[in-house]
């Protein structure tokens, strides 16, 4: 009898963990940065972006529109906490045959699934030598058809905090 109340038990707190948790946030889609709620950008930048999410990974297509120049990165987040290399952009304003930067990234889902956690560091040659910058972004759905991207970035030279909310074309 105590046997089959324990298992009853433990499959229906399974049951309970699993409807609690429910799936993971669905990121896919079309989205334009809400200049006015957003910080920590250039002056006059604007950013779309297209998220394609399938099982374990996304992939984010920007669009980074400021005057006069316009650009667009492609990025892969693979959902795993694994380490893995990657490409950063090179800085635009990066002189002419500076070697690209190096880095390396892990992404993770937030506990339930409410969003994701990236962490990179990013060497990039200098003058003066290899230098090393940390960012971590956290990805959280905080509206309806709202996303907000939190941006922690730390440099040799500068710690700041960016902030971009993007709501849904």
């Amino acid at each position: 009898m105590t046997r089959k109340f324990m298992t009853a038990t433990a499959t229906l707190l399974t049951f309970a963990f699993v409807v609690l948790a429910g799936p993971a946030v669905n990121f896919n889609g079309s989205w334009v940065m809400d200049r006015d709620r957003s910080f920590g950008q250039p002056a006059g930048m604007q950013q779309t972006m297209t998220v394609t999410q399938s099982e374990g990974k996304i992939e984010v297509e920007t669009k980074l529109i400021l005057p006069g120049n316009e650009r667009t990165v492609k990025d892969t987040y693979v959902l795993d906490g694994k380490e893995y290399d990657f490409t950063p952009p090179s800085p635009a304003n990066a002189p002419a045959g500076t070697p690209a930067p190096k880095g390396k990234r892990t992404a993770n889902w937030l506990p339930n699934g409410s969003g994701i956690l990236v962490n990179e560091t990013i060497t990039s040659e200098t003058p003066k030598g290899p230098s090393t910058t940390q960012i971590m972004r956290k990805w959280v759905f905080t509206g309806e058809g709202e996303i907000t991207i939190t941006n922690f970035v730390d440099t040799p030279q500068v710690s700041y905090e960016a902030k971009r909310v993007f709501v849904k074309k």
